[in-house]
């Protein structure tokens, strides 16, 4: 089988930046979203994530950001390294509280989960995607489940890589991990509730 990275660039590495807004806010926005509750860190906004999680809009100066990049390997798998900025990763064992610039980072594929990151780098197996064009994106959450938001919009990147073979490997190969340690509701804690709390469907 051949791999071939999308030659959007002349280095192997692809790397989208997705910018989480383009001038920050003082009071809560994006999209007709409204403030529901306030916290020592950000806001809590109505705009939630596509697995559920809350926002947690915070003003862009200083906001996190990532960038994802990835990379064939020698063996046929993928390196995946995430660059970011105004973030560290919280180890494991952190308590269930947001804190300003710290967290995890969710890394999906086609829109699907595959790890909870709490370091920068991550490698994916060889055979880990058919032929074809795939989205790797990298979101960052705070320890208590929300998602650093920025105008509205969710603090993410996206990388497209794309792969070409004789023959397709299978896409159920790539698993979304289970729910369970790492994820959102084992990592952080709760969120105020109240209109704005993340009640509502779990993690993907």
């Amino acid at each position: 089988m051949t791999w071939r990275l999308r030659t959007l660039i002349p280095a192997l590495a692809v790397c989208v930046v997705v910018s989480a807004g383009s001038a920050g806010c003082d009071t809560a926005g994006g999209r007709g979203s409204g403030e529901v509750s306030a916290s020592p860190v950000g806001r809590i906004l109505d705009e939630r994530a596509e697995d559920g999680s809350p926002y947690r809009e915070v003003d862009e100066e200083g906001a996190p950001q990532v960038t994802v990049e990835v990379a064939p390997d020698a063996e046929g798998g993928w390196d995946v390294r995430l660059r970011v900025r105004d973030f560290r990763f919280s180890p494991d064992g952190t308590g269930r509280h947001a804190e300003p610039g710290r967290g995890l980072a969710h890394l999906e594929v086609n829109g699907r989960r595959v790890a909870v990151l709490r370091t920068p780098e991550y490698h994916l197996a060889p055979g880990a995607f058919p032929r074809g064009t795939h989205q790797v994106t990298a979101r960052l959450y705070a320890d208590d489940g929300s998602v650093w938001a920025v105008d509205g919009e969710p603090v993410e990147s996206t990388a497209d890589i794309t792969v070409s073979g004789l023959e397709p490997t299978p896409e159920s190969s790539v698993e979304p991990i289970p729910e369970g340690p790492g994820s959102p509701e084992d990592a952080g804690g709760t969120v105020p509730e109240g209109p704005g709390s993340p009640e509502g469907p779990g993690q993907a």
